[in-house]
C-alpha cells in the first residue's frame, strides 16, 4: 500500500497518457540534439526511454541501475550498475523525479548528460533539465506497470 501519511493524492497514469507525455517530452528534446544515446535509469526510466528512443530515432541505449523505491516506500538508493562516461551528448531519462535523492546520484554519475523526466515534483525538480508534468510533493503517481484493472463500486447505489 501507498504510505498514506506522505501521499495525500493519487495521480493515475494510463499507458496512453504515458505515451502522450513521452512524445511531448520528445518534442522538447528534439531541438537539443543530436544525441549520442540514452541512459535510462532503471527501472522506471526504461519504458519512457524506449518511447523517446523511437521518437528521436536513437538506437544506443544503456542503463544506470539504481534502486530506491518499492511499492511501500522510498528508501536509500543502491547503485547496482554504473556507466563509464561523463554523459556528454547523452540523454539521461527517468519516469519521475520525486525528492531528488536518486536523481542526484544519477546526475553525479553523468554530470554532462541532459537529464529529462516525464514527471517532476517540487523537491526534485531542480535536479532535472527538462520535464513535462509537475505534480505536488504529496501526490503518488500510479504508473500503469504498477496498476491492474478491477471492478470499482459505483459512488451511489439505489436499492430497488
Amino acid at each position: 500500500m501507498v504510505d498514506k501519511s506522505r501521499y495525500q493524492k493519487m495521480f493515475p497514469v494510463s499507458w496512453e497518457q504515458l505515451h502522450r507525455d513521452c512524445r511531448a517530452l520528445s518534442w522538447r528534446l528534439v531541438e537539443r540534439g543530436p544525441w549520442k544515446g540514452i541512459l535510462a535509469i532503471t527501472r522506471g526510466g526504461l519504458v519512457p526511454a524506449a518511447i523517446i528512443a523511437r521518437e528521436l530515432d536513437i538506437h544506443l541505449i544503456d542503463t544506470i541501475c539504481l534502486s530506491s523505491y518499492n511499492w511501500k516506500d522510498q528508501g536509500e538508493a543502491n547503485i547496482l550498475k554504473e556507466v563509464d562516461c561523463d554523459g556528454e551528448g547523452w540523454l539521461l531519462i527517468d519516469d519521475l523525479v520525486d525528492t531528488g535523492k536518486t536523481a542526484k546520484i544519477a546526475r553525479d554519475m553523468v554530470p554532462k548528460a541532459h537529464f529529462a523526466t516525464v514527471y517532476a515534483k517540487p523537491e526534485g525538480r531542480p535536479t532535472v533539465d527538462t520535464f513535462i508534468t509537475e505534480v505536488s510533493q504529496d501526490t503518488w503517481i500510479l504508473f500503469p506497470w504498477d496498476a491492474g484493472t478491477q471492478f470499482v463500486e459505483p459512488i451511489v447505489q439505489v436499492n430497488e
